[in-house]
């Protein structure tokens, strides 16, 4: 039974997320482009689908800003996301929601580490990624023993990130956004939404690899929600497939997001979660493997029904 939700074990999906090192023999991935290689050589290898669980360790977040400042109760709900399904966490201690105030790395880093080194001897096999744009915050989470990082900026806001990228070779989240997040919801803009992002993605995606991230530890996130109006994520999300071209794996945040409220106007960020959880089904059936959501045996669930509802996906 999961603590305090009253759940029982046996309908929990537990999405088999493998793990191995680079250069083995072990299993090929949907389309061959499901497998992403984190730091230390560990593979990530969806069994077709994993799911990403959002710790959010801030005052701020526009989804539960202020629910989990706490260590032990972020802690808590860490290791609940984890026993419900999630392959992988992904830790904030900044919040990048449209408007949102900016901290310094100082105060990010008090509020991440210790949830950080928590999680990591209390699950020592978990796949841990940590939210952050800066050098220093980035560095120190490696060293702490995160796997991924997460960067919305793409190297952009602070370049010396690259220089930690290329030094620890971690997985890392390569996502488009348009401006920061003081100003990227006024007036987003494109000639087309998704040849424009594709090209993003094949400039970074060279930045990368030139200063030495292999190619193979980089997944792509379209940004939803970051420098886009509806109009602008409606065409993301139907071209979708045409990020296919890059050969690496798409990385897909939309729980509960204003996307929901724009197109079903739904106000209310607690009455995003089943629309989420339709988004993430209808994605995932497409091929789309990586998917960060907040609330996880409800996505889990949806995407059980995928696998055996959906050609190709069946095990």
């Amino acid at each position: 039974m999961v603590a305090d939700r009253g759940i029982p074990d046996n309908v929990l999906l537990r999405l088999p997320v493998r793990f191995r090192r680079a250069g083995s023999s072990f299993g090929v991935g949907f389309m061959g482009m499901n497998s992403w290689t984190v730091r230390g050589g560990k593979v990530v290898d969806p069994a077709p689908f994993c799911l990403i669980g959002i710790l959010n360790v801030t005052p701020d977040s526009f989804s539960d800003g202020g629910s989990f400042l706490n260590r032990e109760r972020a802690v808590q709900h860490g290791l609940e996301l984890l026993d419900e399904g999630a392959g992988m966490l992904d830790i904030g201690a900044e919040s990048t929601r449209p408007f949102a105030a900016p901290v310094g790395a100082e105060e990010e880093t008090a509020r991440l580490l210790p949830v950080l080194r928590s999680l990591r001897e209390a699950r020592p096999d978990a796949f841990i990624s940590v939210d952050t744009f800066r050098a220093r915050t980035a560095r120190a989470a490696l060293e702490a023993g995160a796997d991924v990082i997460n960067d919305v900026s793409a190297c952009t806001w602070e370049p010396e990130l690259l220089d930690v990228i290329a030094e620890y070779r971690p997985g890392y989240v390569l996502m488009h956004s348009q401006g920061n997040p003081q100003e990227m919801q006024a007036a987003p803009r494109y000639g087309n939404v998704v040849e424009d992002i594709l090209a993003f993605f094949e400039q970074k995606l060279e930045l990368l690899t030139a200063a030495g991230l292999p190619e193979d530890h980089i997944v792509l996130d379209p940004g939803v929600g970051f420098g886009k109006n509806r109009e602008h994520t409606e065409a993301l999300l139907q071209g979708i497939e045409r990020f296919a071209s890059l050969g690496r794996p798409l990385y897909v945040g939309l729980s509960r997001k204003s996307l929901f409220r724009e197109i079903l106007g739904l106000e209310r960020v607690e009455e995003r979660s089943e629309p989420t959880r339709l988004a993430v089904a209808l994605l995932a059936a497409r091929g789309i493997p990586y998917h960060r959501v907040h609330e996880v045996a409800g996505c889990a669930r949806a995407l059980q029904l995928v696998r055996a509802m959906t050609p190709g996906f069946s095990s």
